[in-house]
């Protein structure tokens, strides 16, 4: 084999290197895309890209010196150590590069630091040094295992399926519609890799002049494979059930459609998506809120859920609770709420206060007569369609201002209160307070001072304040800092009331749901409740009247309050927060059943606050930009690297080349091409129809004639005349083009869509 023909082999195995190298890049990027609903763009992203592109840089630099295969890697590594240690370990490193005990000490603390983010944060989370420095690391390991199966182990396929579980990560964190163009560029870039994987194998297998045919078939069926995979993806894809969001209850971490019991809503209530929960339908004149636990044991730091005894919800329209014991001059109201759970899985069933009966259930569930909450202990929640009949006292003020709170019924659990409280906490309920003339009076007090503007309801300052809980020093800092969203606001507002003597507890469900529409049978509205609509909310009991809610949480929900009996009216306000707070304590009037009713717009939902969640636009048009300008550059730039790839094979007097980079000039400045057309014709044409010089391009098409029919191929001694004449002929065409055409031909070369090889020659006509 002459050396012209082994250079040339080596420009080829140097080029497909390179160009896996660049579709494993591409693959990388494209993967990440989908992370930026849970993460957001930034430095980070920089820096994961850089540690991606040296990695294989690094590789792509020992291959091309022909070393072992796992040189590569070695190197790979140490590079990647190295390039982590100058961004993140700078500080502790041996000129600011090689690792030293104390920066492999600090890994811990950016491991550390990650977790915390990850438990903390609200979606898409802005990494700090911890989580930045997990991401980089990560992305860079990737690229160096990809780099491995890749190219060394020649396993393209696999590599794809790692790229596109990389890319699932995030939707399986918050299941989310289609990201069609993610799932495009991730689907280009492992095709991409599977033609060139087929390319360079099929080139070592045979020369490269009887490849053209093997090379294009495959490069169909990429393109068949891409077309099945778009319409797989945005036709059916979208007619796919999307997948439920789960939680492990009681964790206090994680994504879910559960309710967790120990008043760990803030990680449910910082999602960034919303989902349907259940829809429901009611005879009361408003949508009520939905209970689902009680908690009233609080030993100072954590509020325990209720358990006691349970009685069977039995089968049929029999009651599964008596009556609420009222006094005889309290008007009991009978509503009837039917209730169609969706994507809830829980085993606490959401029902209206109080619950006499429930019926249609499916499963065995337990009645707890101390609270009158549904539980399964081995069923959920989730498709259960089912009718709960609610017996609710409805006082007017003047009785509610006569009772008293407590009774001999309730046992000390409601009221008790460690030793420890601060004594913030039940000064300022003694403040907010003085004045009041009943019990009903102070809690109105309370609930108006908790919703005026002295405080603001967040979920995003509890977090980076330290107090993301309910316990007595949550309480504390909560008062100080006020801002925090139900559990603080529900929390503060019955400790402050065992601080005053009165018998309190939580109850956690959810907020009434937005209206949706009407049922025409029943006349009765229907309202659907939200994930984001998971609320806290305190409640005191009274004698003769039960168990009382009340609605502290500023700027959600309608606060607590009972009309006047002279008036007509009765309970329940269902007033703005504005109206509330400007009243004076008792004195608004409603006609709304209880606790809970919103304002029409659908703002009541917990977590609708949109300021908690940081808005990614900025960093994303930023990345986006960058993207955007190297995703503009790539075309021309391949086709650079492409025209220098085959001006070596020219020099050294390849004429397949030459005539290749002469077909590929003149598609990228629009002239038609068509792989049917002879050589002859198509050098014919060029000389009618675009005025290159018939002796240029007739040099170069009978040494491409010579090549394929006397296998007088590579001869070094006229590559200066190929070369030289190449030139000539890409200036002429140029020339002969628009100024908008050669643009074209510079930013979106053409070419770069069609195969590089020749058309088959035509044996030479003998009579010249």
């Amino acid at each position: 084999m002459s050396a012209p023909e082994v250079g040339g082999r080596t420009v080829r195995r140097r080029r497909d290197l390179a160009l896996l190298s660049l579709g494993v890049f591409a693959g990388i990027a494209a993967a990440l895309l989908p992370v930026f609903s849970v993460i957001a763009p930034g430095a980070w992203t920089i820096g994961a890209l850089a540690g991606a592109a040296v990695m294989l840089l690094s590789g792509l630099a020992v291959r091309f010196s022909r070393a072992p295969a796992l040189v590569a890697t070695v190197v790979e590594l140490l590079v990647g150590v190295v390039f982590l240690t100058a961004i993140f370990g700078r500080s502790t490193a041996l000129l600011g590069a090689i690792p030293t005990p104390a920066t492999l000490a600090s890994v811990s603390t950016l491991f550390a630091g990650a977790s915390e983010e990850i438990r903390l944060g609200i979606a898409p989370v802005v990494p700090a040094a911890g989580l930045a420095f997990v991401l980089v690391a990560a992305v860079t390991g990737l690229a160096v295992v990809l780099d491995h199966v890749v190219l060394t182990a020649r396993m393209p396929l696999l590599a794809g399926v790692g790229l596109v579980a990389v890319s699932l990560i995030p939707t399986i964190a918050i299941p989310a519609d289609v990201n069609v163009p993610a799932v495009l560029a991730l689907a280009a870039t492992v095709l991409f890799l599977l033609r060139m994987d087929v390319r360079s194998r099929t080139r070592a297998a045979a020369p490269a002049r009887r490849t053209g045919s093997r090379v294009w078939g495959a490069s169909a069926t990429a393109i068949g494979i891409a077309a099945v995979s778009v319409l797989v993806t945005l036709v059916a894809v979208p007619f796919l059930p999307q997948p439920a969001l789960r939680f492990a209850s009681g964790t206090g971490a994680g994504f879910g459609t559960t309710i967790n019991p120990n008043l760990e809503l803030g990680n449910d209530l910082r999602q960034p998506r919303d989902i349907d929960v259940l829809t429901l339908t009611t005879t009361g004149t408003s949508a009520p809120y939905l209970r689902a636990v009680t908690l009233s044991q609080f030993d100072g730091a954590v509020w325990q859920p209720d358990s006691g005894d349970t009685v069977t919800v039995p089968g049929g329209d029999a009651p599964v609770f008596d009556p609420v014991q009222v006094d005889g001059d309290i008007e009991v109201a009978d509503w009837t709420t039917t209730v169609q759970v969706g994507e809830l899985d829980s085993p606490w069933l959401p029902v209206p206060y109080p619950a006499s009966a429930v019926t249609g259930l499916e499963g065995e569930w337990l009645g707890m007569p101390a609270n009158r909450t549904i539980v399964s202990r081995s069923g959920s929640s989730r498709n259960q369609d089912y009718e709960v009949q609610a017996l609710v006292p409805r006082p007017t003020l003047e009785q509610i201002r006569s009772r008293a709170v407590g009774g001999d019924e309730l046992g000390d659990a409601v009221r008790a209160l460690p030793a420890d409280v601060p004594a913030t906490i039940g000064d300022t309920a003694r403040s907010v307070t003085a004045g009041a003339q009943s019990p009903y009076d102070a809690l109105i007090a309370l609930q108006s001072w908790f919703r005026s503007s002295q405080f603001r309801y967040s979920l995003d300052a509890p977090v980076e304040a330290g107090f993301d809980g309910a316990g007595l020093d949550a309480v504390a800092q909560f008062l100080q800092a006020r801002t925090g969203y139900c559990v603080h606001f529900a929390s503060a507002f019955a400790v402050m009331a065992r601080t005053l003597g009165m018998p309190s507890r939580i109850v956690v469900g959810y907020l009434p749901g937005t209206r949706s529409g009407s049922v025409e049978q029943t006349g009765s509205v229907e309202y659907t409740v939200t994930s984001s609509q998971l609320h806290a909310w305190p409640e005191v009991y009274f004698r003769g009247i039960g168990w009382v809610p009340f609605e502290p949480t500023n700027s959600l929900g309608v606060p607590t309050n009972f009309a006047s009996g002279s008036t007509g009216g009765q309970s329940g306000s269902a007033t703005t927060p504005e109206q509330q707070d400007a009243a004076t304590p008792g004195a608004t009037r409603s006609d709304a059943p209880q606790l809970g009713d919103q304002d029409g717009t659908g703002s009541s939902a917990a977590g609708s606050n949109t300021s908690a969640v940081q808005n990614p636009t900025g960093p994303l048009l930023a990345v986006g930009g960058v993207v955007l300008l190297l995703l503009l550059a790539t075309p021309g730039a391949i086709r650079a690297w492409r025209r220098r790839s085959r001006a070596t094979l020219i020099r050294e007097g390849d004429p397949v080349a030459a005539w290749a980079e002469i077909r590929a000039d003149a598609v990228d400045l629009g002239i038609r091409a068509p792989d049917a057309e002879s050589p002859r014709a198509f050098a014919a044409r060029l000389v009618e129809e675009h005025g290159v010089d018939a002796d240029d391009i007739g040099l170069v098409r009978d040494a491409l004639e010579r090549a394929v029919y006397a296998e007088d191929g590579v001869d070094p001694a006229r590559g200066p005349a190929l070369a030289d004449t190449v030139e000539r002929i890409r200036e002429r065409l140029r020339a002969g083009a628009s100024a908008t055409g050669r643009v074209w031909a510079l930013v979106l070369p053409r070419s770069l869509l069609l195969r590089g090889e020749p058309a088959p020659v035509e044996a030479p006509d003998p009579v010249r």
